[in-house]
């Protein structure tokens, strides 16, 4: 065998081949949730994918996978036939492991059924990323029909760890990886096959020390073929250049199988350079080895690189779903004339091709930069191709375009280089239920419901998009009915670089029911927390969902603070939920709600200033109905529109109907001439007025950290209807503004950014108001430091407040600056409660805290006393 080959001349109009991409799998390590994106959680089971076995690992913190991106091997025998024949030159590289790869991150959610606080946490927490036992999802260069017949078997898919994941949709099948060779067979097989490669990997592959003089040029067909050679360094030396580099250092290195340290035949080193050689990349190669004293050897692979003609133009076109042009063999005893005109009906055929082919997504920027690289280099080279499709698959993997690939280089020895790229077209989109056992089954839940939070990149005729992906998941996780979600982007075996997108459903149980008891802790003196009562609390609640198959849901709740005796604080609630009010298919997304309630809740407005004596409480009980309809005007802003008919009652701890508020004498007597507790002075009220809200949020998470805006405005309209007839108008503004003051690297395990956090809130009413619905300023969500209420009750109120959150080791540490101000409209409640109660209607704190858990642990300064006390708060200040 001799150890130098030759590439024939090539014709004036070549085309540089890197062949279209299948589907296979490599596992991949497991990764953590990414903190950023809701979290889920699903038991864990295995799965076996469509085109081997696993399902894609979690690159949630990464975004889009597939960074590295190199050719892949095809046959050499083929490639010979190809490059020889048909004067097309395919890219063939023998290099399974190091083949152009796009990496789909996992995007699976699950949920599991259980009470209310655990749909919420559902609704807000969603995971993509993988279980401990995930693979990843790879699209190698190499032909994909050829590696459609080995994909076979059977079973359904189901989830992969906690978190299942991005590919292996379908049935079991076939091994995947480039060449077919039993990868995954090794990958699962049984523990001892697995002890077995573990203790060859710890000791190495045995080999043969080559028995020759040190340092000795030894050409390939000098080896003996019953030898085993340890290669023990790679370089590249280049011809034209007459410089050799390190063989990490070079382009072309990722064209070579061979790897430092690896064992090979002669058989192996001959097939490497055959490869080589007809991969078009060369046109001249030669493979050296050099023994070492060691007893292995030191390869070295000399090339003259391939070059055409300079270019000035570049073009970049979309050949998915294109059927893959089938070269026509040259007969060698062709005469010159005949070879001619072989030629010229290639040329012709290419620029078919061409004028069937579509625009590629690649901008103008990204063109005109390539061009650049063109008119700079001169004479088109093997390396600059490779800058160029670098450049070119970067972007689109940038973008979020995992799939997409470049395939082919044509009218090369041309001025214009066309780029062919198969962006991965969706063909179909497959929606399937799955029942426990994770079998398909006939689902509850009518497709149009599922179908309508598919953003359009997932539909057929777009380019599938990995955050179009995570995006489904995300809103089909909203819809609080599936405990398990999976989207499975896979080849498709009909349409040649088309993309089937498979979505996997498992459905929760329709109807759930949940008793819990709880003793409540309420604030206490100076914050700290305390029992509310001895006596336990608690709640039955129920839920029907998904009523018809259609999101319609009935939900209730009974609560009693004493479960002894319940009957002395009972409240409920009932509600129904209607979506899709303008129909199912309608772009129109309003939903529909109603529902009636009672409650009871303590007043903060009746309640002393510092200093003050205890004051007798006042509990305000509410029974009523009310209907709304919130329309989702976009994925970030909502607008609700309602009526609200209730009751209100206020009593004093006696649980009897209290009608003025009271305090205590200095006599120990009580006053009992405080403000009117309802507007009708009998301590019930009954109205009915309409009440609208608009919610735009913009925030997200950025590592743990929430940043962005939220701007949030409500109304409360009174038409006379109730007693003593009330005509009023209530009105709210907040605006909260969450800074990032630090560009920081996302990703699961990286460190959130310091978030400067600005908050303003504005309220104000017009006509009549009753006492319990005054505005009241203090407490844990108004002005810090001070208790609920305490700094007074008014008409008109203005908040202003500061935090700067600095990161710390798995939470964060803040300090804080607030400030409250009646707007001098506290004498204008009916009965003047705040000077009542002798509180000074304004308050500024400052302080520092520290967020443990669910827990707020403050140290605030009360700047009207002068006083600092520590506090422990539930749940966020914003």
């Amino acid at each position: 065998m001799p150890s130098s080959k030759e590439n024939p001349p090539k014709p004036r109009s070549t085309r540089l081949s890197f062949s279209l991409f299948s589907l296979s799998l490599s596992p991949a390590p497991s990764a953590a949730p990414d903190p950023l994106l809701p979290l889920s959680s699903s038991t864990s089971s295995s799965r076996r994918g469509a085109w081997g076995h696993g399902v894609a690992p979690a690159e949630a913190a990464a975004g889009v996978g597939g960074g590295n991106l190199r050719p892949s091997r095809a046959s050499s025998k083929a490639s010979r036939h190809a490059s020889r024949q048909d004067s097309v030159l395919m890219l063939s590289v023998p290099a399974a492991a190091r083949s152009p790869s796009c990496c789909l991150p996992s995007s699976s959610s699950s949920q599991k059924p259980g009470s209310g606080s655990a749909k919420d946490l559902r609704t807000k927490f969603l995971a993509l990323s993988s279980g401990a036992l995930g693979a990843g999802l790879i699209f190698h260069l190499s032909p994909l029909s050829s590696m459609l017949p080995s994909a076979s078997g059977g079973g359904p898919g189901g989830g992969s760890g906690d978190w299942g994941g991005f590919g292996g949709g379908g049935g079991g099948g076939g091994g995947g990886g480039s060449g077919g060779h039993g990868f995954w067979s090794w990958i699962f097989s049984s523990s001892s096959a697995m002890a077995k490669m573990d203790e060859q990997d710890a000791s190495g592959p045995e080999w043969d020390f080559h028995g020759l003089p040190a340092n000795l040029v030894i050409p390939l067909a000098k080896l003996s073929s019953m030898k085993r050679y340890k290669i023990s360094e790679i370089l590249f030396f280049d011809r034209r250049r007459g410089n050799t580099v390190a063989s990490a250092e070079d382009s072309f290195f990722e064209m070579v199988s061979l790897r430092p340290g690896g064992v090979y035949t002669r058989a192996q080193l001959q097939n490497e350079l055959e490869t080589l050689a007809t991969c078009g990349m060369f046109e001249r190669v030669d493979l050296d080895g050099k023994t070492k004293p060691d007893g292995t050897l030191a390869l070295t692979v000399s090339f003259v690189e391939s070059t055409w003609q300079s270019a000035d133009s570049f073009r970049c076109i979309n050949v998915g779903l294109m059927a893959q042009s089938k070269p026509v063999e040259m007969d060698p005893d062709m005469t010159d004339r005949e070879k001619l005109d072989y030629f010229r009906s290639q040329e012709r055929e290419y620029r078919r091709r061409i004028e069937r082919s579509r625009p590629c997504l690649l901008p103008e920027p990204i063109k005109k930069e390539v061009r650049q690289m063109l008119r700079e280099q001169g004479k088109v080279s093997a390396r600059l191709l490779q800058r160029i499709r670098d450049r070119v698959q970067k972007w689109y993997h940038d973008e979020g375009y995992a799939c997409a690939q470049v395939v082919n280089f044509g009218n090369l020895n041309t001025k214009e280089v066309v780029c062919e790229v198969v962006e991965g077209d969706v063909t179909q989109l497959v929606i399937q239920f799955q029942d426990k056992l994770g079998n398909v089954c006939e689902g509850n839940t009518q497709l149009g419901v599922v179908r309508r939070e598919l953003p359009s990149q997932l539909q057929r005729g777009h380019v599938f998009n990995i955050e179009a992906g995570k995006q489904a998941l995300r809103n089909i996780n909203s819809l609080g009915l599936f405990s398990n979600i999976e989207v499975n982007p896979r080849p498709d075996e009909k349409s040649e670089g088309g993309i089937v997108v498979e979505i996997k459903l498992k459905e929760l149980e329709q109807k759930s029911a949940e008793v819990s008891t709880e003793w409540s802790i309420v604030p206490g003196r100076q914050g700290r927390p305390t029992l509310a009562s001895i006596q336990p609390g608690g709640t039955v609640s129920f839920e029907h969902r998904n009523i018809n198959g259609l999101n319609r849901s009935i939900l209730g709740s009974v609560t009693s603070s004493n479960l002894f005796n319940p009957q002395d604080d009972l409240s409920f609630k009932l509600e129904y939920v209607h979506p899709y009010l303008d129909g199912l298919y309608s772009s129109r997304n309003r939903t529909f709600r109603t529902s009636c309630f009672n409650s009871r809740k303590l007043s903060p407005v009746f309640t002393g200033g510092p200093g003050m004596d205890e004051v007798p409480p006042i509990w305000i009980d509410r029974v009523g109905v009310k209907a709304n309809i919130t329309e989702n005007l976009t994925r970030q802003s909502k607008f609700t529109y309602g009526l609200v008919m209730e009751e209100i009652t206020t009593r004093d701890e006696t649980s009897s109907i209290c009608t003025n508020g009271t305090r205590t004498l200095p006599s120990g007597g009580l006053n009992m001439n405080g403000p009117p507790t309802t507007l009708s002075g009998t301590g019930i009220d009954r109205m009915a007025f309409a009440q609208a809200n608009i919610t735009r949020d913009n925030t997200k998470f950025v590592n743990g950290a929430i940043v962005g805006e939220r701007n949030v405005f409500q109304l409360d309209q009174g038409f006379g209807i109730g007693s003593t007839f009330p005509v009023f108008n209530r009105h709210q503004l907040t605006l909260t503004r969450f800074l990032q003051l630090k560009e920081v690297a996302e990703g699961a395990g990286k460190p959130p950014p310091p978030v400067l956090v600005l908050h303003g809130h504005y309220g104000g009413c017009v006509g009549d108001l009753p006492s319990y619905d005054a505005f009241t300023l203090g407490g844990p969500y108004s002005v810090r430091g001070y208790n609920m209420g305490e700094l007074g009750a008014c008409r008109n109120l203005l908040e202003l407040a500061a935090e700067l959150r600095i990161p710390v080791r798995n939470t964060h540490f803040y300090v804080f600056a607030e400030h409250g101000n009646d707007l001098g409209s506290s004498k204008d409640v009916k009965g003047n409660p705040t000077e009542f109660f002798r509180r000074v209607g304004h308050g500024s704190s400052y302080g520092l805290g520290v967020k443990l858990g669910l827990v707020r642990a403050e140290y605030a300064v009360d700047h009207n006393a002068g006083t600092g006390a520590v506090f422990f708060r539930f749940g966020e200040r914003f």
